[in-house]
């Protein structure tokens, strides 16, 4: 409770502050679930004054790419509005940087993936909120971070692994990597949580359960609490620990009655 009201007492003063002075005011990073959980406080205190406002003040979500997975939440002056922010952003970022990392020597580079990226970042004392998206493709990396953390590692970060590594700041429309998935086609009972989560990570139906429980489980960045809970078409399922999915729905059903659905797996 002490941190829901810390947490709102933040948002509250990041308003405040845009309002008053008349500048761009965020958040950290944040998560689809902490994103999810600020808006839903924020609901329940009264604090919702029009479509995307908060105490009378217009804000946007943005992470340096569309659908990125973690993003900040942007208080605007009353002079600006979020297609001039993200406009403004993409010319002369203040917000978020985006930091090209790729080896001195590709030939003799490690395959590089998300983890060891993140990896050598924390070891830099970084915190993990000031980090949002990393794309990579094994050898490369687009690293998108707190504006004000980036000179730290254009300046200080030199290897990953056994990696030489080089970083230069570069528009945010650079990132040519594109988060790949694969298609996942199966039957399942019904469109059940648990029964999707079985059929997509080859497990039982009592570990889905599990996972659920343990509330491991976000459908459109909000937490899972129902193993029953039926998808829908479009939902994005992310599972600590397995990585995350897109629903596609029912293609057809079989001649036992069982469902033949497809899913989208990154």
């Amino acid at each position: 409770m002490n941190n829901d009201k810390i947490l709102l007492g933040r948002i509250r003063d990041l308003a405040r502050r845009a309002y008053e002075n008349n500048y761009v005011t965020h958040t950290d990073f944040l998560s689809e679930a902490e994103l999810y959980d600020v808006k839903s406080m924020c609901v329940s205190n009264g604090m919702i004054t029009g479509e995307n406002q908060i105490d009378g003040v217009d804000y946007c979500v943005y992470g340096g790419t569309s659908e990125a997975e973690r993003s900040v939440m942007c208080f605007l002056p009353s002079y600006l509005d979020a297609e001039g922010f993200l406009l403004q952003e993409a010319d002369d970022n203040e917000v978020i940087s985006c930091i090209l990392i790729e080896p001195v020597n590709k030939k003799f580079a490690d395959e590089l993936t998300h983890r060891d990226f993140l990896g050598a970042l924390m070891n830099l004392g970084i915190e993990r909120n000031r980090v949002g998206d990393i794309r990579t493709d094994q050898t490369r990396g687009y690293v998108f971070v707190m504006k004000e953390v980036s000179q730290l590692i254009c300046d200080e970060l030199c290897r990953i692994k056994h990696t030489t590594v080089k970083c230069r700041e570069v528009k945010a429309r650079e990132c040519d990597i594109i988060p790949t998935y694969t298609e996942v086609e199966g039957t399942v009972s019904s469109e059940r949580l648990d029964a999707v989560l079985a059929l997509v990570y080859k497990l039982s139906r009592s570990k889905a359960q599990e996972l659920v429980e343990s509330e491991s489980v976000f459908i459109d960045g909000k937490t899972a609490y129902s193993a029953g809970y039926d998808l829908k078409v479009g939902a994005r399922v992310s599972v600590r620990g397995f990585g995350k999915f897109i629903y596609d729905g029912v293609q057809k059903s079989t001649r036992k009655g069982r469902l033949s659905v497809k899913i989208k797996k990154y």
